[in-house]
């Protein structure tokens, strides 16, 4: 479980992360979804370590995300941000690699390349490996980043809108890896989402993220509808059913 109590980020007298107190159980997949500049990224990146709490206490797993060694909290929790960007010119397989540092500290034993090898042929990227970054597609570029983090072998996984920058056939592709991730490697995923639909159709619970607060949380059915959307997003929208289950229309 991931227990955000009393967590408070201030960014100026006119920008305020919280307080915030929200439960995340274990397993499955979390989408947190709002309105840009809510505070999702914020506090996903808080729960991932990579910025600091003005107060309040995160817990993962039992381990306060403040207190705990890194070279611990690294192999609990594992963290992917919008901004990858890595200078140094990477193979596919080099880059997942890099997942395996809290474990190899950089001597990878061939238990480490079987876990590497296990993301890379999860993600589908086999014939890509020995490809370098700059030659892949922005879709599989994504899939080699998810892989690193899936390489680093953690319960729980961070993904800061990691469907940012793909068209609509990758972003389903992305979505049905992680869903087959969270079912089939047994992760507890936490994504922030643009696309209230994605995040209906393959996520099972959905916190609703709106001036640094948590308002709303629960299934994909308590959330989305006419009423919650309408207020989460301060725009009309309408729920319908569609043949996979409801969706929202914005107008």
């Amino acid at each position: 479980m991931i227990t955000l109590t009393g967590v408070r980020k201030d960014y100026n007298s006119d920008v305020v992360i919280g307080p915030v107190d929200l439960k995340i159980p274990k397993g499955g997949v979390t989408a947190l979804v709002g309105p840009n500049g809510a505070g999702k990224s914020t506090l996903l990146t808080m729960a991932g370590r990579l910025l600091g709490l003005d107060s309040g206490v995160i817990e993962i797993a039992g381990y306060d995300v403040a207190r705990t060694d890194s070279k611990d909290l690294a192999k609990i929790v594992s963290i992917l941000r919008q901004e990858n960007h890595f200078v140094t010119r990477l193979t596919v397989r080099q880059l997942v690699a890099f997942g395996r540092f809290p474990h190899s500290k950089g001597r990878l034993t061939a238990d480490d390349e079987e876990v590497v090898s296990r993301a890379i042929d999860f993600l589908g990227l086999g014939d890509l490996e020995d490809r370098y970054l700059d030659q892949l597609s922005g879709g599989q570029r994504q899939r080699a980043y998810v892989a690193m983090v899936l390489s680093q072998d953690t319960e729980y996984i961070l993904l800061d809108e990691p469907l940012n920058n793909l068209d609509m056939r990758h972003s389903v592709q992305m979505m049905q890896h992680l869903r087959r991730a969270a079912e089939e490697l047994e992760r507890t995923i936490v994504i922030v989402l643009h696309d209230i639909n994605f995040a209906g159709h393959y996520a099972d619970r959905i916190c609703a993220v709106k001036d640094g607060a948590a308002v709303e949380f629960g299934t994909p059915d308590e959330i989305l509808t006419d009423e919650v959307l309408t207020r989460v997003f301060d725009t009309p929208v309408t729920v319908i059913e569609g043949p996979k289950g409801p969706l929202a229309v914005y107008y």
